[in-house]
C-alpha cells in the first residue's frame, strides 16, 4: 500500500493554508502548520524497522541526505558476532525484549553496544532483529515520501511511560513504568502505584495561549464505561492476548497529561480515538493532537502484537486526515515512545546535562505530508524533547525553552521541514 498526500485547495489566512479566509483555527502559527497530529508507537530501534531500509555502509556517517542511500545500513553482525533475526509478526507477538533502564544500560555497555545478545542476563539472540520488507514496507514508503530522522533518541533508557513523559514535560519525571496516573483506567494495568505530578507542561503552555490540543486514546470511551460498572473492560476479539489488561485494553499510563490533575480524564484534553474522525469531520480539530492505539495496535513486542496491526492504524490515522480538510495546513509525525529493548548500531549521545539522564537507543521519527521533506533523511540530533520545542516555537511566539527543560537546548525539527512549504525557516 502507498501512501500519498493528498492536495487540497484552501484559502491563506494569517498563518498558512486554512479553511477560512483570514483566520487560523486558534492563535496564528509561526509556520503554515496550523495543525500537528502526533502519532505515538512503541518499542522498536531505528535498526529493528530501517536497518534493512538504509543503504549506506555502516560507519560510514553519511552527510547526504536523499533517501536510503543516506543513512547507514544495520550491521551484519553485532559485537559479539551474532546474525539478525528476522522480525516478523510472529517474531514481533512471540517475545517482548527486557527495556527496563538497568538492562538497557547494562546492553548499551557504555556506548560499546555489545551486551544485547551475550554478555548480561538481559541478551538474547532476538534482541538482535531487523523486521522483514513485507511486514515494514508501508513505513518505507512513508519515510520515501516524506523526511526520516536517524538521529532522533529515546530521551531516558528503560521503558515506555518513562519516555512518554517528556512528550509533556521534555525532563526526567520518573524511571521506567514506576507509575501510573491516579485516572481512570489504573484498576486495569499492570502498574500499581499511582502518583500525580504538578511541574509544568507544554499542555499548560498551550492552554494559557489558546492553542486547542488533545490526546486521542484508542479505548478509552471502553473503559471509562467499564470502571463505571466496576470491573476492566473485555478484551477485543481482535487482541491475540485475550486479557481485560494491556496490550487488550486502555492503559492511562500512555498518556502522559493522566498524571497531571488539570488534564486527567479532562474531555478537552483526553477523547476516545473515535473521537478523532469525528472532530476532522466536524472542523473542530485541536491545533495539536496526539493519537495513540491501544495496545495491541501499538507494536509493542509480545503477547501476541502485531507489526502489522500498527501500520494498519497508523495507515488509518493518515487516511483520516488526508481526507479531510485539514490536509493542506497539517504536519503529522510519527514517533515511537522507546527502543524496546531491540539493538541498535549508533552509539547514544551523552548523558543530558539538563537533567543527567542517560540516553537510550534510537527510534524512528518520521515527518509526513506537505510540510516534510520528501525521500529526506536528517542526521540531526533528536528526541521527544524536539517536539515540544517545536510546539513551543510555532505556536508561542518563537520562544523555545519555556519550561527551562531540555526544551531550552535541545534541537528542533526544522531538518524534517521544507521551508517553502512551511513559508518560514524553522530553527534546526
Amino acid at each position: 500500500m502507498r501512501f500519498s498526500w493528498w492536495v487540497v485547495v484552501v484559502a491563506v489566512g494569517c498563518g498558512g493554508p486554512v479553511r477560512k479566509a483570514g483566520s487560523c483555527d486558534g492563535p496564528c502559527p509561526a509556520s503554515k502548520i496550523d495543525h500537528v497530529v502526533i502519532v505515538v508507537q512503541e518499542n522498536h530501534t531505528f535498526d529493528s524497522y530501517y536497518g534493512r531500509y538504509c543503504t549506506a555502509p555502516v560507519g560510514s556517517a553519511p552527510t547526504c541526505n536523499a533517501g536510503p542511500a543516506c543513512c547507514e545500513a544495520g550491521p551484519e553482525h553485532e559485537p559479539s558476532g551474532a546474525s539478525p533475526v528476522a522480525l516478523d509478526d510472529a517474531a514481533n507477538g512471540g517475545y517482548d525484549p527486557n527495556h527496563n533502564q538497568d538492562c538497557e544500560l547494562d546492553e548499551l555497555d557504555g556506548g560499546k553496544l555489545d551486551k544485547f545478545v551475550t554478555g548480561t542476563v538481559c541478551g538474547d539472540a532476538r534482541n538482535f532483529a531487523y523486521a522483514t520488507p513485507e511486514v515494514v514496507q508501508p513505513y518505507w514508503q512513508l519515510a520515501a515520501g516524506g523526511a526520516l530522522a536517524d538521529r532522533f533518541f529515546q530521551p531516558i533508557a528503560g521503558a515506555s511511560a518513562s519516555n512518554d513523559m517528556y512528550l509533556a514535560r521534555a525532563n526526567f519525571v520518573f524511571t521506567d513504568n514506576d507509575f501510573i496516573p491516579d485516572a481512570i483506567g489504573k484498576e486495569c494495568s499492570f502498574i500499581q502505584t499511582p502518583m500525580t505530578f504538578t511541574d509544568p507542561t507544554i499542555g499548560d503552555l498551550l492552554v494559557a495561549r489558546g492553542v486547542s490540543w488533545t490526546w486521542y486514546s484508542e479505548g478509552y470511551q471502553a473503559m471509562v464505561d467499564a470502571r463505571k460498572l466496576g470491573h476492566c473492560p473485555d478484551a477485543d476479539d481482535a487482541c491475540g492476548a485475550g486479557l481485560s489488561i494491556y496490550p487488550c485494553v486502555y492503559d492511562p499510563s500512555d498518556v502522559p497529561f493522566q498524571y497531571y490533575a488539570p488534564f486527567r480524564d479532562n474531555p478537552t484534553f483526553l477523547r476516545d480515538y473515535t473521537a478523532f474522525a469525528k472532530d476532522l469531520a466536524a472542523g473542530k480539530l485541536p491545533q495539536v493532537s496526539f493519537v495513540k492505539a491501544i495496545g495491541y495496535r501499538s507494536e509493542h513486542p509480545g503477547l501476541h502484537t502485531t507489526i502489522s496491526a500498527g501500520t494498519a492504524f497508523v495507515s488509518s490515522v493518515l487516511k483520516l486526515v488526508q481526507a479531510s480538510d485539514y490536509a493542506a495546513d497539517t504536519l503529522v509525525l510519527l514517533v515511537y515512545d522507546e527502543g524496546g529493548g531491540f539493538y541498535d548500531h549508533v552509539q547514544p549521545p551523552a548523558d543530558s546535562a539538563v537533567d543527567g539522564k542517560p540516553y537510550g537507543t534510537r527510534v524512528p521519527l518520521t515527518a509526513i505530508g506537505p510540510f516534510a521533506r520528501k525521500n529526506f533523511v536528517t542526521h540531526v540530533v533528536l528526541e521527544h524533547s524536539s517536539i515540544v520545542k517545536f510546539l513551543e516555537w510555532n505556536w508561542l511566539g518563537m520562544q523555545t525553552g519555556q519550561l527551562a527543560t531540555r526544551d531550552a537546548v535541545v534541537n528542533n525539527l526544522g531538518s524534517v521541514l521544507d521551508p517553502a512549504a512551511t513559508g518560514v525557516a524553522v530553527p534546526e
